[in-house]
Formats: structure tokens, sequence, C-alpha cells
């Protein structure tokens, strides 16, 4: 039986992606190979409690909810992710799983919605994006990028030209809270009319970087 470290499991608001706004159950699992610089849940990576899948389940299932995301960290890092993900499809939830892209992907159930974080230089971890799992994203997923200053940017626009990404899927471009102003992002989006989705995290506006939320 599969089981899973897990940080912690909460119901919230969505506070990214396609689905911003939705009431979410979370998932997040411990532990991470990378640290990028603006990291902001570096408590899980350590810790945590083991749990079997079946329990996992149980607790999402304590919240009237039909969206699941699972995170961490970097869930993918943990084998028992892939058969959470199937259960909670099988279950009936749309589910999503939050990814820095650094991990395999191939093998995730299709009818999971993936959000691959692509990795900017301002991160300090460039070097671990997994540019084979571009092939293997389709148009439910979701590719975003975090924006630390004007050099992720002119690096992310050209990664946004050089490999067609909005024609794979949906692209957002994110600020870094606190390196960068987000009315600069959104000027520089417009300015340069790229075909992406700006986005701010509405969890961080509502309840600042409160945990579980």
């Amino acid at each position: 039986m599969s089981r899973l470290r897990v940080t912690e499991i909460f119901y919230s608001l969505q506070g990214e992606s396609r689905s911003v706004g939705w009431p979410t159950v979370f998932v997040r699992l411990t532990g991470c190979p990378l640290r990028c610089g603006y990291c902001d849940t570096a408590y899980a990576f350590k810790g945590g409690e083991w749990m079997a899948l079946p329990d996992v389940c149980a607790q999402v299932g304590q919240y009237a909810c039909r969206h699941v995301t699972v995170t961490g960290g970097e869930p993918l890092a943990q084998k028992g992710a892939w058969p959470l993900l199937a259960r909670l499809c099988d279950e009936g939830y749309e589910t999503s799983v939050e990814t820095s892209g650094s991990q395999d992907i191939r093998d995730i159930d299709p009818r999971v919605s993936i959000v691959m974080d692509i990795k900017t230089p301002g991160s300090g971890e460039v070097e671990k994006n997994r540019w084979e799992n571009l092939s293997l994203l389709t148009g439910k997923d979701q590719i975003k990028m975090v924006i630390a200053h004007r050099q992720d940017y002119e690096w992310a626009r050209e990664l946004l030209e050089q490999r067609q990404l909005a024609d794979i899927t949906e692209v957002l471009f994110s600020p870094v809270q606190g390196r960068l102003a987000p009315a600069d992002l959104a000027d520089w989006i417009l300015q340069d009319e790229l075909p992406v989705r700006f986005q701010l995290q509405l969890h961080k506006i509502l309840w600042g970087d409160k945990r579980g939320k």
C-alpha cells in the first residue's frame, strides 16, 4: 500500500492557476530536491507525517469540495504521488498537481491537470528544468514562470518565443512577492503584447504568508 509523507492537508481558496478562486483541498507533500531563492514553503522540506493513501483520501473527503491540488515541496519526488493522483481522479475530484518541472511527468494520470513551474534564473535552480516535459503537456495543463526581476522577464520572454510555449498550453507569469512590483510585470507584459496570463497569489493578498491558507 502506498504511503506518503504529508506536511499538511487543508481547505482554502485556490490562489493560483486557471482554477484561481475555487474552494480547494490542498494536499502538501513533504520534501523537495530544489532550493529556490524565493521559496515560500520551506517548512515543507522536512518533517511531515507518514500516511497511508486511503487515510489521505479520507481526510480530503471530510470537505464538501470537488477541487483537489497536490502540491509541495515537490510532490513528484515521492513515488506515492502517482497513485494518489489517480485515486483522487477515481473518486471524482477535479485534480491538479503543482510541480517544479524537475521531475518526469510522463506517468501522471491523464485526467490530472499539471501546473508546471519552469524555473527562471532568479530562482537559482534554472539548470534543474527538465525540458523534455514540455512535449508531454496538453491544453488542460499550464506552465508557470515566477519572475524575480527584469532579467528574469527577458529570459522568460525569449523562452516563450523560442519554444512557442503559448502554442502548447496556457502560460502564467507571476511576480516574486516583495522583489518585483506587480504593476511593473503587468506593464512589461502589455508593452510586449505577450500571450500570457498575469497572476498574483490570491491567498497572499487575502491572508499574507499564513500557513495552511
